[in-house]
């Protein structure tokens, strides 16, 4: 299925054929689905953000002919309820969340499938259970670590974004703009909700802005839908002031030992600005088996064409686990 200068074309628009709501606290419940062959090779599909939630596209990476696709909503996103809340709502309650819906799907194994913020999670959630992950599938390497959130929510990214930059500046005074996360979790938590949305669109407007390498509109224009953009920025400082809740700087790395055994394929925009490859880079150093492609037409978002085609011939090649 190549398209025109041979790119590999997401598979056909599906339907699931299961889907449900998983109490999974005593606040918390997730939206999940599965599509595909319904006695196929599990896959569990781990979305951004945090806070990002799901939509339709992402199950067209995997053959439905072949893999069974496990789609959910993280806390606060997407479907899952309450929408956008920041109690309990940590990534290790995540993790406990992806074990909970694979015992309830009654899965043993599965292959995890997780970019961004998706791709902490994934080597997170793989690094706790290592016994129950077949292989992973990851995009444009998030680890949470300092530098990366400085990078991009401090200092970096804005001389590369200059334009966009001063967008995301602009409901922050200039006297609490050297922490710019603290001043918008001071914000995105507050009681003024008109200034909440605000800050939730600068926020979202500035990711979606520098997705991808050629500027998309359409994607920009996500960032103006209030329930989508509060979710998104609060959930995602949430977790950025709170270092992702790790204990360490390093913890995906420090752990890395624990998954060096399992397959994985890093699929990794050379411009991209969200993500930069440093961090690509640092993983496939300390995981020499790991299989590494730094694409060099493409920034950071999934839909670009060339990181698409590249993660669905990685799930192509894993048909055979």
């Amino acid at each position: 299925m190549a398209a025109k200068g041979g790119l590999r074309q997401p598979y056909p628009v599906i339907e699931p054929f299961d889907q449900g709501n998983l109490k999974v606290s005593d606040l918390h419940t997730i939206y999940w689905e599965v599509s595909g062959s319904p006695n196929g090779k599990p896959v569990v599909y781990l979305h951004g953000g945090p806070g990002g939630g799901t939509s339709g596209d992402d199950r067209r990476f995997f053959d439905p002919a072949v893999y069974k696709i496990v789609v959910f909503d993280q806390r606060g996103s997407g479907k899952s309820a309450p929408h956008a809340c920041l109690e309990d709502n940590t990534t290790w309650a995540l993790i406990n969340d992806i074990e909970t819906l694979r015992n309830h799907l009654k899965i043993d194994k599965w292959v995890v499938f997780g970019g961004s913020w998706g791709s902490t999670l994934a080597l997170a959630y793989a690094e706790m259970h290592p016994e129950v992950v077949k292989a992973l599938c990851l995009r444009g390497i998030f680890m949470l670590r300092e530098s990366e959130l400085k990078w991009f929510y401090q200092d970096g990214a804005s001389h590369i974004f200059p334009d966009i930059w001063d967008s995301y500046l602009e409901p922050i005074p200039v006297a609490e703009r050297g922490n710019l996360m603290q001043a918008y979790h001071r914000r995105l938590t507050g009681d003024n909700q008109e200034e909440q949305i605000r800050c939730a669109k600068a926020w979202s407007k500035w990711e979606c802005a520098t997705a991808k390498l050629y500027m998309s509109p359409e994607n920009i224009a996500k960032a103006e839908a209030d329930q989508w953009a509060v979710a998104f920025a609060r959930i995602e400082c949430h977790y950025f002031v709170n270092k992702g809740f790790f204990d360490r700087d390093d913890w995906i790395l420090h752990n890395l030992h624990k998954i060096k055994h399992l397959q994985c394929v890093i699929v990794q925009g050379r411009y991209d600005v969200v993500c930069p490859a440093r961090s690509a880079w640092d993983l496939k150093k300390n995981w020499p088996s790991a299989e590494l492609h730094i694409i060099d037409d493409a920034g950071h978002s999934a839909t670009e064409p060339s990181i698409k085609a590249a993660l669905i011939e990685a799930m192509d090649k894993f048909r055979d686990l």
